[in-house]
């Protein structure tokens, strides 16, 4: 006889020390707190060491805890894949996407039907943040980022990260601007309004430098959260800086114009992170592969 751990306390242990939280633990498979933690006690009388520390008011597991987890995570996704394969009935799956406001806006959403329709069994919950120095605490299945300078680990270090959408940032106005301030160059954003954002606060000085102004043409105006700047934007009362391909359904639909599109800025672009002892599903790994997928250039 193999000599194993209780098995339910083990699916208990897995999932708090992925979620980070006994409470998300609890309320992902339908415990009280009180419970999370006998099962944990459990576990760790059964190895004879802690696998959790109180950390201020929070219980954080132990590094030997991550990588037993993490081995953990990985039996139960192979214990998952042969059920599939042995025939198991497909079953509703919620997929929980976090995203930034504006791209799940104006890039996911309009996308996620065409992808439940392909992958009926499965239901993707999406919240959204404000500000990309959102601290990674679990409470999804994939968190979408765009890249701080790079995908390496040295910037997620707990998640697997997925490139999947280019991005450059161009110059926006909306159509009724454009018909009294024309901008054929650079130099003819004189005396605009200038629309920026604290959440981006290179947007502007990188383009200006990419379109050979030493000075700012014209005087600024700031808000707090780029979706704020965008519909500032869309209303007519000023310039932007905006990000493709995130609102190319912005241009198609002429609800904004890039007058000046050969100027652009490129950005590391948008990444999806999996925590590395996430339960990666069939439905989750459709989507990644979605995701890559409607991320791709036309024409590759």
């Amino acid at each position: 006889m193999r000599q194993l751990p209780p098995l339910s306390a083990l699916r208990v242990f897995e999932v708090a020390a992925r979620t980070g939280s006994y409470v998300d633990a609890g309320r992902a498979l339908g415990l009280t707190h009180g419970a999370v933690s006998r099962q944990i006690s459990a576990l760790e009388v059964w190895f004879g060491q802690r696998l959790f520390v109180r950390v201020g008011r929070r219980m954080v597991a132990t590094q030997a805890a991550r990588a037993f987890a993490a081995e953990v995570s990985r039996a139960f996704d192979r214990i998952s894949a042969a059920a599939d394969a042995t025939g198991k009935p497909a079953a509703a799956r919620l997929l929980r996407v976090s995203a930034p406001t504006t791209f799940a806006m104006r890039w996911l959403i309009p996308r996620l039907p065409a992808f439940e329709a392909a992958r009926p069994e499965a239901e993707v919950s999406v919240t959204t943040v404000t500000t990309l120095q959102d601290e990674l605490r679990g409470g999804f299945d994939v968190a979408i980022r765009r890249g701080l300078g790079g995908p390496g680990p040295q910037f997620w270090p707990q998640h697997e990260a997925i490139h999947f959408l280019p991005e450059k940032d161009v110059l926006i106005a909306s159509p009724s601007l454009l018909q009294h301030h024309p901008v054929a160059r650079p130099e003819d954003l004189c005396g605009a309004a200038m629309l920026a954002s604290e959440t981006r606060p290179r947007d502007w000085a990188d383009w200006l430098n990419a379109a050979g102004l030493s000075h700012p043409p014209g005087r600024w105006r700031v808000f707090d959260h780029f979706f704020v700047t965008l519909q500032a934007v869309t209303d007519g009362l000023g310039f932007g800086i905006g990000p493709l391909p995130v609102l190319e359904r912005e241009l198609q639909l002429r609800r904004l114009v890039a007058p000046l599109p050969g100027i652009s800025v490129e950005r590391p672009g948008y990444h999806a992170l999996v925590p590395f002892d996430a339960d990666k599903s069939a439905s989750l790994e459709a989507l990644l592969d979605w995701l890559v997928a409607e991320g791709r250039p036309a024409g590759q």
